[in-house]
């Protein structure tokens, strides 16, 4: 064999090993058995999780290592969704009765509520925020009413705002606390809340909670499994909500559709999910991924199409704010990042 063929060889074997070595999805830690569904990266380095059993957790080396920072006294509580804005400080919101959000400022070490709610119906789902501190959280309708809370602060103050949405929550209709991210915030000051049950609707606002819309979305619904579970969006216009039905989390139809008039009207992609995902995120403008117990799906033309990476469950997966690196959780305590 003449030499440049041989190194030529050589250059494509390499070539493929790499580019199989892309777009996979190695576990980091599996040291706790609790279930995550709260993720938070803020950088490369620095993430968060939260879960059930009262677990909070702090990685500042990309998640190979763990400070597990439970907050004494709230055990039992399910800490479904976790914001941080850095190392030091970050919330967490639980799920159920009490409804709680607390905070901290040294990495855990100690942690202050700062939000709570004794009614026995009360179910808060999750929370968004800009980078400016103006955060919302969402819960299910009490009497036909969507609780509402909005800080502006990074969560030091919180205040109802559940009379700015005027409209009338229908019976079953619900959100999901699945993976922290049926609640979505652009810096912009535009959020969104998607919800399901027996009806799925988005409720939108372009002023940071103050005045809010309602459309309809074509999603799987019906069920008090079914609807959206995630919603994203890249710009004021272009977004995507997923989900299906977690108690058929394979069946594929009507688990995916996407919007580019801000959450007005959605059309289905062109190819289905491989099955129910609890939460997408944007990559880029028009790389995206999701996962859920199905498995995870990649895409690379704004959602049109996708391909699945992984069969393996996870929750929720999250891109680092200031960086490239991606990280999903799921249960038995699994923390995963994507190799791309």
């Amino acid at each position: 064999m003449k030499p440049f063929l041989f190194f030529f060889l050589i250059q494509v074997f390499l070539t493929e090993t790499l580019s199989a070595q892309k777009n996979t999805i190695q576990l980091l830690n599996q040291e706790r058995n609790s279930s995550y569904r709260g993720l938070s990266v803020v950088d490369d380095q620095t993430l968060w999780v939260s879960g059930n059993n009262g677990t909070v957790g702090l990685s500042t080396d990309a998640g190979k290592n763990w400070q597990w920072i439970n907050p004494i006294g709230y055990e039992k509580i399910d800490f479904r969704d976790i914001e941080a804005f850095d190392e030091n400080e970050a919330l967490i919101i639980s799920a159920g009765s009490p409804a709680l959000i607390l905070r901290t400022t040294d990495a855990g070490r100690s942690w202050k509520e700062v939000f709570k709610d004794t009614r026995p119906e009360i179910f808060y789902d999750g929370f968004a925020f800009t980078p400016k501190g103006v955060g919302i959280a969402f819960g299910d309708a009490i009497n036909g009413k969507m609780p509402l809370l909005k800080t502006t602060d990074f969560g030091q103050t919180w205040q109802d705002i559940s009379s700015n949405l005027s409209y009338t929550i229908f019976e079953g209709e619900a959100g999901f606390a699945a993976s922290g991210t049926s609640i979505f915030s652009l810096p912009t000051g535009n959020f969104w809340i998607a919800t399901g049950g027996t009806v799925s609707n988005i409720y939108t606002s372009s002023d940071q909670g103050d005045t809010w819309q309602r459309y309809s979305c074509p999603i799987t619904q019906g069920q008090n499994s079914s609807g959206p579970f995630s919603i994203a969006f890249h710009s004021p216009k272009k977004g995507i909500v997923v989900g299906g039905d977690y108690r058929n989390d394979k069946n594929t139809e009507k688990a995916c559709f996407l919007s580019h008039d801000g959450g007005k009207t959605w059309h289905p992609s062109r190819q289905p999910l491989s099955g129910f995902k609890s939460a997408v995120i944007y990559l880029s403008s028009k790389k995206l991924i999701c996962t859920g117990t199905s498995g995870t799906d990649l895409s690379d033309d704004q959602g049109k199409t996708w391909h699945t990476i992984s069969r393996e469950s996870y929750n929720a997966v999250q891109k680092a704010k200031k960086g490239k690196a991606v990280f999903l959780v799921g249960d038995k305590g699994k923390i995963a990042r994507l190799v791309q």
